[in-house]
């Protein structure tokens, strides 16, 4: 299930904080109509980087979820993403649609690429 790609996971976690604030100020800057949209950018945004806050990653503050379960709710939040204008009923206006299923595809092609696992370098013992 872990992948070995070419993003670092301090930069996907780096990425994931960045994230969580761009689905926070995202309905003010665009401007969304839809209160659905909004509510649930600014939630998905609280989420985002409450995750990333205590995951057992290098940007972690509080490292209590393990790599693997972060990686299962990375592509839950990507198929969310890709689907909640569709099924929440907000599809018809562009700006939140299409911020949506732009940042579900972006964070699931990351979530594919980020190397979670230790380089062989990095996870070798030291000699003496």
């Amino acid at each position: 299930m872990l992948r070995d790609g070419p993003i670092p996971l301090l930069l996907h976690g780096l990425i994931e904080y960045a994230a969580g604030v761009l689905f926070i100020v995202a309905p003010l800057v665009l401007d969304y109509e839809s209160g659905a949209a909004t509510g649930v950018s600014v939630a998905v945004g609280v989420v985002i980087l409450v995750v990333a806050a205590i995951s057992a990653f290098p940007t972690g503050l509080i490292p209590r979820i393990p790599v693997s379960v972060h990686v299962t709710l990375d592509f839950v939040l990507a198929a969310f993403l890709i689907a909640a204008p569709f099924v929440l009923s907000f599809s018809d206006e562009t700006e939140p649609t299409a911020f949506f299923v732009i940042l579900g595809i972006a964070h699931l092609l990351i979530t594919i690429g980020t190397r979670f696992l230790p380089s062989r370098s990095e996870s070798a013992p030291v000699e003496p």
